[in-house]
């Protein structure tokens, strides 16, 4: 296993934790990370994406000039594609862009994502980020202090005092452990975790 300090919010060490290899020492393959960002970018779309067919547009159905005798292209109704107002040929229809990933490669990736932060040493683990009020510039003043940029702040419980303090904060987001994705672990520069919430990723990591 390897050890990393802990540290508090005025950055002074406090202790040492072990983290466990098979979660932060897992070799990470660009592939695999690729399939899950992708999945989850994809769950975001809407999808509900259209437009109005032939059938949906409003109008009469009766013929918009006769047949014969005018010069005219023949036209059976107003609602055609072809004329203004009419309906939309290959338009988008609604749609679900969900990729399904198997639960194992999504485990892996997870893994992967975590134990190439620690590779990259942004990694830091604080025994506690408790606020007294909800207070923006508190959490900036502690971000200021251990030289945090584009943090992303895990956390092991429900703690609304950091959670809205930090929400307003320009490329800072806290997460709790239950929440942590691939997807935010490699969009962010450096990855803080409680030292509560350890316990919490290896154990929904431990299968």
């Amino acid at each position: 296993m390897a050890v990393i300090e802990v540290i508090n919010i005025k950055g002074e060490r406090v202790s040492e934790v072990e983290i466990p290899d098979s979660v932060f020492n897992v070799t990470p393959k660009k592939s695999v990370l690729h399939e899950v960002v992708c999945m989850q970018l994809a769950g975001k779309r809407s999808g509900t994406a259209a437009v109005k067919r032939r059938s949906d547009v409003n109008g009469t159905n009766a013929k918009p000039f006769k047949q014969k005798g005018t010069g005219r292209a023949r036209q059976g109704d107003i609602k055609n594609p072809l004329m203004r107002g009419g309906g939309v040929v290959f338009g988008p229809n609604p749609r679900s862009y969900e990729i399904k990933v198997p639960k194992k490669v999504k485990r892996l990736a997870l893994k992967m994502a975590l134990s190439s932060k620690l590779l990259d040493n942004k990694i830091i683990v604080l025994d506690g980020f408790a606020l007294d009020q909800v207070k923006t510039k508190a959490v900036v003043s502690i971000l200021e202090t251990l030289k945090l940029e584009n943090p992303l702040i895990v956390i092991d419980a429900k703690n609304d005092e950091l959670e809205l303090s930090a929400r307003n904060i320009p490329g800072v987001k806290v997460l709790r452990a239950e929440g942590l994705n691939v997807y935010d672990i490699l969009k962010h520069k450096n990855l803080v975790l409680v030292e509560a919430s350890i316990k919490h990723i290896e154990g929904r990591l431990a299968a």
